[in-house]
């Protein structure tokens, strides 16, 4: 079983309730695995023993790391530090919570604060009027820069294909992790920790289409083998 872990806050769970349903049966056709989809101030450490997992994916964020409170946050980063055997991929705000969480920011649970990404340049469109208007924002299909040679982008174009949609960034990349992608404005699009199967990714390979395939292929790949793959690989430092 796969277990998808949704972000939305409670008031806002019913208005992307489809969009998490339309995930978890793009996971299920990528792992051939059932999927079930919790709100992440429920995947703590207890419930996630009970499921046990085959892998987990963590979903991206719909609003500012400032509007969640970090008693909610902390059963979800309880669980990610405990779980060194589960395979988890971490999307786009989950990538980034990533890296807050292995970069010391959570030490103490104060309240995260966003990392925009550059200030958006004169003539530049404001792309999401409500989230940090002032600041660059990738959204759309991008190429990747692969920066390492990886199990996650087997089958994938030259270079892949991915769907963006972001307006932060990890500014630094976490010890123990290795930097797989980038993009010319944004440095850390996917990392892998170099002895877990933790992944981070900026991007969003759920959101594949039959014209820009490599998101599923990525999560295809994912779901193969990370165990194997990850726990071969040499440890390297940041």
């Amino acid at each position: 079983m796969i277990v998808y872990v949704g972000f939305a806050q409670r008031d806002e769970w019913s208005d992307w309730a489809a969009t998490y349903a339309r995930h978890a049966a793009h996971f299920e056709e990528a792992s051939g695995r059932r999927c079930l989809t919790i709100p992440y101030d429920m995947a703590g450490t207890d419930l996630m023993a009970r499921l046990q997992p085959d892998a987990a994916i963590l979903s991206g964020f719909a609003r500012s790391f400032e509007e969640y409170d970090p008693v909610d946050l902390e059963p979800v980063l309880q669980w990610i530090r405990t779980a060194e055997t589960t395979p988890i991929l971490a999307i786009c705000g989950s990538h980034q919570l990533i890296g807050c969480l292995f970069n010391g920011e959570t030490d103490g649970m104060q309240r995260l604060k966003d990392r925009p990404m550059r200030l958006r340049r004169p003539g530049e469109p404001i792309v999401n009027a409500d989230c940090h208007p002032e600041h660059f924002m990738e959204r759309g299909f991008y190429e990747l820069d692969v920066m390492a040679d990886d199990p996650l982008f087997a089958g994938c174009g030259k270079p892949p294909v991915v769907m963006e949609s972001h307006y932060c960034e990890v500014k630094q990349l976490p010890p123990g992790f290795r930097l797989l992608a980038s993009t010319p404005e944004c440095r850390i699009q996917a990392m892998r920790h170099t002895h877990r199967p933790l992944i981070g990714v900026q991007f969003h390979p759920e959101d594949y289409t039959d014209r820009f395939p490599d998101g599923k292929l990525m999560l295809e790949a994912f779901f193969r083998g990370p165990r194997r793959e990850t726990i071969a690989m040499p440890r390297a430092s940041g």
